[in-house]
């Protein structure tokens, strides 16, 4: 595992406050505030950027990341990329997600959030999906690959792949309700019905909104890609965690 420096996780913590602060603004706005959300995607993107160098550089100045962990970094992400178009979200079916938590539960979070960034900026670019979404697909990937770093390390054996199963399909939920807040208060029309986004109101009720909206929605891809992830991790992790940590040992990234 490449550990975690204080540089490493002021900028983590910096990088995941302003992605909390973009998917959940709305809910903190009041009526009159008249911010159209819209427009502010490339803004998002413009900043998350800086952001996640800054964990890059973070980690290279403390020699978390040498250059056998940036170019492992490249390997992985053109691997995402590649193997993201075999499901195409179909019916909630994505080939990619099993492979951050992977890399992240061996190489450890500062990798898996910028693995899971940067395989969705590449994969875009491959596929031509870059729009509007994208910077919170990249926010929302960069936690999944963070929160799998952050995993218990003394679960091994058979209790492993099951772990990281369940934490994937976790975090193909969670996935998913961030991406639904990305667009919902503005998709819906603010207080055409029951399930529509409420300026200023709690932010327990707009919430409860948004679970409404998910489940009346997204939640058949949702629970596609949850079941897609798990299974994924389930046949292919004896084989992909013994490869990477193989090579995380001949690189000498663990410590």
């Amino acid at each position: 595992m490449i550990r975690l420096r204080a540089r490493s996780v002021a900028a983590l913590t910096l990088a995941s406050v302003f992605g909390l602060a973009a998917f959940c603004w709305p809910l903190i706005i009041s009526p009159a505030s008249g911010l159209a959300h819209g427009a502010d995607a490339p803004w998002v993107f413009a900043l998350m950027l800086p952001l996640i160098l800054a964990v890059v550089l973070a980690e290279i100045s403390e020699g978390g990341l040498d250059a056998k962990a940036v170019a492992m970094l490249g390997v992985l992400s053109a691997c995402g990329a590649a193997v993201r178009p075999l499901g195409a979200g179909t019916a909630g079916i994505e080939t990619v997600f099993f492979l951050l938590i992977l890399g992240g539960r061996v190489f450890g979070p500062g990798f898996g959030f910028v693995l899971g960034a940067t395989t969705l900026f590449t994969s875009a670019l491959l596929t031509g999906g870059v729009g509007p979404w994208l910077p919170y697909q990249m926010l929302a990937a960069a936690w999944f690959g963070l929160g799998a770093g952050l995993l218990p390390r003394r679960v091994r054996g058979w209790q492993e792949p099951v772990m990281l199963a369940g934490y994937g399909a976790l975090a193909s939920l969670l996935y998913g309700l961030l991406m639904n807040l990305s667009f919902w208060p503005f998709g819906t029309g603010a207080g055409s019905s029951s399930l529509s986004y409420v300026a200023g109101d709690p932010i327990l009720d707009n919430l409860v909104r948004l679970l409404g909206f998910m489940l009346a929605t997204s939640m058949g891809w949702d629970a596609g890609r949850a079941l897609t992830t798990g299974i994924l991790i389930l046949v292919t992790s004896a084989v992909i965690l013994r490869v990477l940590r193989r090579a995380a040992h001949r690189a000498r990234f663990t410590r």
